[in-house]
């Protein structure tokens, strides 16, 4: 196995790294771009769209189709990720990272952002998988539902454990076998994505919110909550704080989560429902408590002292971005060995550092207190073990689960 020798990053490179977990740009752009499409587009469009193709709708794992692979000779991996996803030096031109990769393995990573939306890109990609040609891409990144699908499809390739050493040994506990990668056979996250409670401590004026029941039954707080428009998070909360466990409802379940929501509607508690709009209602007050997600809520705190975050005692949610080799690529070995150098503590760091996600790789927090104490000790980006132990997937929903719930819930949120 090759020696990892350091490739440290230079001041200029360490200042925009600081400068970046600050300035808001990277979790905000990004969560507007990736929640805008993981909610009622998927079921209400994407699913009819996969019908109308000819598509099979996800049933159980196919396995992948490989190809010759082609790393030995061709020092290349054509790497597909979504906007403002990797760090990126002061010139706005270079990837660190990447480039500190290319420097010890020889291998030239062709890193594309050509990822805006989950389904626009599955459309991109969807007529070459069907077909059983190369899609052009060695490694890509999809949220968690996606890739599931992609893996039930049997579009994706088995991956090497050989070629994946540091992956292997330092991937987060909570992230170690979703439902729809068990074992994480074909897939590793790129990173995580927590759903917490937000709150505007100016706004609460003394109210205590550190439940979704505060949330939906306190009078003091009618008109001024918010929850989000993604039916996976408003709805994983709900079940979590009603006792039910996300990654094992039942419809009955689903449906008494979304009457309680009802309710609530009905008597004008919730404000409204949105996207990554809340950011800016809860740092005007407009809204006292919300649902959130975590790389906002990091942003958010960095520029105003009155937002906070909590995380109620029945839990709180957790979904992923996840890095896949689609069939027929033609460098699968420099795919798997750029996937497992993420997995290596200092680049891992230097990644979190500027995007400021939940980091999937145990070990990076010593690595990233170097870079940035805050972002080290922000259990948002570092889930200590007793936040971890709090977290809960969301399961896995067949089409016809997916329709159903969708428009259920399209009707309560008036989508």
């Amino acid at each position: 196995m090759e020696q990892y020798e350091p490739d440290r990053l230079s001041p200029v490179q360490l200042a925009a790294t600081r400068r970046s977990f600050r300035n808001g740009r990277a979790a905000l752009t990004r969560r507007s771009l990736l929640r805008a499409s993981a909610g009622g587009a998927l079921a209400l469009g994407g699913l009819g769209t996969l019908s109308a193709c000819g598509i099979p709708a996800a049933a159980t794992s196919q396995g992948g189709v490989p190809a010759e692979d082609h790393s030995a000779k061709e020092k290349v991996v054509d790497f597909s990720n979504w906007t403002e996803y990797m760090d990126v030096d002061d010139s706005g031109k270079h990837h660190p990272t990447l480039d500190a990769f290319t420097r010890r393995t020889g291998i030239k990573v062709k890193y594309t952002e050509d990822i805006n939306d989950n389904n626009e890109f599955f459309g991109k990609i969807k007529p070459q998988l069907a077909a059983g040609q190369d899609t052009g891409r060695d490694l890509i990144v999809l949220t968690d539902w996606l890739a599931g699908r992609l893996i039930r499809l049997g579009w994706v390739q088995k991956l090497d454990p050989s070629n994946l050493p540091h992956a292997f040994a330092n991937l987060s506990q909570q992230f170690r076998s979703p439902d729809w990668d068990p074992g994480r056979a074909y897939s590793y996250p790129w990173q995580g994505i927590s759903t917490v409670i937000a709150y505007n401590k100016k706004a609460l004026d003394g109210i205590e919110v550190t439940s979704v029941s505060d949330m939906l039954d306190n009078p003091g707080l009618k008109g001024r909550v918010g929850f989000l428009t993604e039916m996976r998070d408003t709805i994983g909360m709900t079940l979590l704080d009603m006792g039910k466990d996300p990654a094992a409802f039942t419809d009955d379940d689903y449906d008494a989560a979304v009457a309680r929501l009802q309710k609530a509607v009905d008597k004008g508690q919730i404000r409204r429902f949105t996207g990554n709009d809340y950011t800016s209602d809860l740092a005007k007050g407009d809204f006292a408590a919300c649902i959130a997600w975590a790389g906002d809520v990091v942003q958010l705190k960095a520029d105003s002292p009155d937002v906070d975050f909590v995380i109620p005692d029945s839990g709180y949610l957790t979904s992923s971005d996840n890095l896949l080799i689609p069939n027929k690529a033609r460098h699968k070995t420099n795919a798997e060995r750029l996937i497992d150098y993420y997995y290596e503590p200092e680049p891992a760091a230097e990644l979190a550092a500027y995007i400021n996600y939940v980091c999937p790789v145990d070990g990076v927090k010593e690595e990233l207190a170097k870079i940035d104490k805050d972002a080290a000790n922000n259990p948002l980006i570092i889930p200590d073990k007793a936040m971890q132990a709090k977290s809960h997937a969301f399961r896995s929903l067949s089409s016809k689960e997916e329709t159903a719930y969708e428009e259920k819930f399209a009707k309560l949120t008036g989508a």
